[in-house]
């Protein structure tokens, strides 16, 4: 296998307990079947593993500094999807020219909705979810059109801002591309972000209009109007909410309805519509940010539509035959651009949510069918939160099998590991054994596509095998338009990102800090730099911090300092290696690496999530960590310890319990002895963005721990 650094597969098989006289002949009939299916597919194709062992990008020249290109576009970057189609308007009328009276977006009925009583009391909201109704390239040619002529009869005026704050959905894209059409620079806001970051927003981005859902209004912009003084129209867009007597004066609640017929009848003879030009900006997008308020990133048309073209060129046949699914948070950068990909190809995209994606969540009543199920998507994007949960679930469900089950499985999976190394497929494999698992997701997926933080090396493999697709790791930044690298769909190394994509280049800068050189051997490493015409445009309002993070090169083209420390593998391909933010140095001047430390933690079956925590003021790291409930009340009772949940979460002696296994995991991992948490604190609260300690992707909010941990990171560094 061309490793490249990454996982070995005998690191990462499950261990069975079969009877070894019976394990011989199981291999032996193994080894008689794989002799006779090599035959014919060595002759019929070119082994995965030939291309993956190709070179996939190469430095511009042979100095240190130089910046890496992707081969297929070493002879000039790529910045445009259609010829001639420059803006975004410009890629919709394309579109919609040449897919006319095809479906495009797809919205499930809700047919019932009732309240389940849990056994703790709790009472959950379950609904029954009907077909999908679709709305053709046309129909939303026709919402957005009069949508964005019904804002201008409110008073929206070309290249003046107005906000989303709303879930995904198909009127979410459709006001996006009324904005588009009509000029309008469109905030996006996180619908998890807390009240003071919206006010934050929309003041600071001088919105007099807002796009949001009734639940929304009624959740989070009810509280928060009177504080945004500029605001004068609120739009829902699923239908007239109840209307407040406390609400400001001068602020008037429409329906997208209502404004989409004001814009049907209105003439647009006498106001000529104000064409975007490349260098406008589409969109000012919010980051909810690891690191204190969110920074409104400007985003170009141009940007937009050089990011777009990068990443649709890693995806093989992209087209009409294509159904993706959306339930990550459009006001992200990975949703929006994977969504504007699909439009632009013909794809149909479906609408979904974290709560109503498969038969099994949290919405769905038991009995009826998760949208997957419905939908039976061919590409999904997904964060590795996401993927994590799914792996964690599946091996759950696999511990609980008979032995001959749970054996059957293991001895597939690993027999599928191997022949994935050596670049071969498992046809008989993935009909019989995985075929349940891959129905999870609605059993047609051809490629996942994960961004947002890296994915481990275990979840990614275990991806691979279970729903038989491809999974690609991407890397980007909201700043470069979520481009920046995807892996190759035959590229089934772990842990690396890929090669540039065609639109940018990348180069690495040293380190002298963190001891990271372009010069280092066997491979370059240092930090990230991104160029090209999807590096966007700065931070809206904050002139010191984008002269911080960009700049422009002798031959004008923008870069983007990345603050993510990189390593080039011989064949062109990115692995991120280390984050200058996460890098700590301890009082006996070792520098940890937080997110190393994490990533060496974090798939146990005892963690759901862990934040490793270092200062110079101290010789050793300790760790908030939120336990799995079922693991950590099987260790207790294991152990004799009783107690409610929170109990034990308190409980020193579970603590203890946790810290043991962790240490064990880390050696195995070969963490350093510095590197290996000394003291533990078991959160019972889940991290979830509505606490506001991670971010929509569920990265972690450092700042926010720390200060949500205070008293805790004194009683674990000897302060009371």
């Amino acid at each position: 296998m061309n490793n490249h650094g990454s996982s070995k597969p005998s690191s990462m098989k499950l261990k069975h307990t079969i009877n070894p006289i019976l394990l011989y002949f199981i291999q032996f009939i193994i080894s008689l079947y794989t002799i006779l299916t090599y035959i014919p597919y060595y002759f019929l194709s070119e082994s995965r593993q030939e291309k993956s062992n190709r070179t996939k990008a190469k430095p511009v020249n042979s100095t240190p500094d130089s910046a890496y290109r992707s081969v297929n576009s070493l002879d000039g970057l790529a910045s445009v999807l259609y010829p001639g189609c420059d803006t975004l308007d410009k890629v919709f009328m394309h579109a919609k020219n040449k897919f006319k009276d095809k479906r495009l977006l797809g919205t499930r009925e809700i047919l019932n909705e009732e309240d389940e009583v849990q056994p703790n009391g709790k009472v959950f909201k379950k609904v029954i979810l009907g077909s999908y109704n679709w709305l053709s390239y046309e129909d939303v040619f026709v919402r957005a059109f009069n949508f964005g002529n019904g804002l201008q009869m409110l008073g929206q005026k070309p290249k003046t801002t107005i906000a989303i704050f709303c879930e995904t959905r198909a009127e979410w894209m459709v006001a996006a591309q009324a904005c588009f059409m009509y000029n309008f620079q469109l905030v996006t806001l996180y619908a998890t972000l807390g009240g003071p970051a919206i006010v934050h927003g929309l003041n600071e981005t001088e919105v007099t209009n807002i796009i949001t859902s009734k639940e929304l209004l009624q959740t989070k912009l009810k509280d928060i109007v009177s504080l945004v003084p500029r605001l004068r129209h609120i739009i829902t867009v699923d239908g007239k909410p109840p209307t407040w007597s406390e609400f400001p004066k001068g602020v008037i609640v429409h329906t997208m309805a209502a404004v989409q017929a004001l814009g049907a009848k209105a003439s647009v003879e006498n106001k000529p519509l104000s064409k975007p030009a490349p260098s406008d900006i589409a969109v000012i997008m919010y980051t909810s940010g690891s690191t204190g308020i969110p920074k409104g990133v400007m985003i170009s048309h141009s940007n937009i539509i050089a990011g777009i073209t990068g990443m649709a060129e890693r995806i093989p046949e992209l087209g009409e035959k294509d159904v993706y699914i959306g339930y990550l948070p459009l006001a992200h950068v990975l949703e929006l651009s994977a969504e504007l990909v699909c439009l632009s190809h013909g794809c149909r995209i479906g609408y979904s949510s974290p709560q109503t994606l498969a038969d099994q969540s949290s919405k769905i009543k038991k009995g009826s069918k998760g949208d997957t199920s419905m939908l039976k998507p061919t590409l999904m994007a997904a964060v590795p939160e996401i993927m994590d949960r799914i792996y964690k679930n599946v091996m759950n469900k696999v511990n609980e099998m008979s032995s001959f089950q749970r054996n059957l499985f293991i001895l597939a999976y690993n027999y599928k590991m191997e022949q994935i190394s050596k670049g071969h497929s498992t046809p008989l494999c993935d009909s019989f054994i995985f075929r349940k698992v891959r129905g999870l997701l609605g059993g047609n997926i051809r490629l996942l596509l994960c961004g947002g933080a890296p994915l481990s090396a275990t979840t990614q493999r275990f991806m691979n095998i279970c729903f038989c697709c491809p999974v690609g790791q991407g890397y980007g930044l909201t700043e470069s338009c979520g481009a920046g690298t995807i892996t190759e769909v035959w590229d089934y190394n772990t842990g690396r990102v890929g090669a540039p994509l065609v639109c940018c280049e990348i180069k690495l800068k040293n380190w002298e800090e963190g001891g990271y050189f372009n010069t280092d051997k066997p491979h370059p490493r240092g930090e990230i730099l991104i160029g090209g015409q999807n590096v966007t445009m700065g931070y809206y309002k904050n002139e010191a911090k984008t002269k911080a993070d960009f700049f422009e090169d002798e031959n004008g083209q923008r870069w983007l300092c990345t603050g993510d420390i990189g390593e080039f593998d011989p064949d062109g391909c990115l692995k991120i290696i280390d984050r200058k933010k996460d890098l700590v140095k301890l009082q006996a001047g070792e520098y940890v690496s937080l997110g190393k430390v994490e990533a060496a933690l974090k798939n146990l079956p005892l963690i759901d999530n862990i934040c490793a925590y270092a200062n110079s003021y101290h010789s050793y790291v300790i760790g908030f960590v939120v336990p799995n409930q079922k693991e950590l009340t099987e260790l207790a009772r294991k152990k004799g310890l009783n107690g409610t949940w929170e109990e034990l979460c308190n409980s020193s002696e579970m603590e203890n319990e946790v810290l043991k296994v962790l240490s064990e995991a880390a050696i195995s991992a070969s963490l350093e002895k510095f590197e290996i948490p000394v003291k533990i604190r078991l959160s019972p609260e889940p991290w979830t963005p509505e606490t506001g300690l991670v971010t929509d992707a569920f990265k972690l909010k450092r700042k926010e721990l720390k200060t949500h941990y205070q008293a805790d990171i004194e009683r674990m560094y000897g302060r009371k």
